[in-house]
């Protein structure tokens, strides 16, 4: 496992699908078959697809920011913070697992919309 190329591959693949081309995210960077975790997203790749492209349709204005990416074994985690329509903020946390030819064959998530109060200081990153 190459971690490094692991984790720049699950940027790269969530960053071109969040944009706008996840047909083209989904040929660069998947394996063979995809288990999705997501309640909202159909499993396999056409369920991927089409999710992103309807939210491209819908939200053409979204932004993603890459927080934190960490690596170990067969799996990649990735913090993000999204800004959406309406400047609604969220925390995402994404859960890749590939396997040994470097693709992604596996994801879980979780969102947690930040907050407009806080009982403390901290960020949420």
């Amino acid at each position: 496992m190459n971690l490094e190329s692991n984790k720049q591959n699950a940027i790269s693949f969530y960053k071109m699908a969040y944009e706008g081309d996840p047909k083209k995210a989904v040929d660069l960077y998947l394996g063979k078959e995809y288990i999705q975790h997501n309640p909202d997203v159909e499993n396999g790749t056409k369920g991927f697809i089409d999710y992103f492209e309807r939210m491209q349709r819908e939200y053409p204005e979204k932004e993603i920011e890459f927080v934190r990416c960490i690596a170990e074994g067969d799996l990649v985690a990735l913090h993000t913070h999204q800004t959406w329509p309406g400047n609604d903020e969220y925390v995402t946390m994404d859960f890749f697992r590939f396997d040994a030819h470097g693709k992604i064959v596996e994801h879980w998530d979780s969102i947690q919309q930040i907050p407009e109060k806080s009982a403390n200081n901290n960020t949420m990153y």
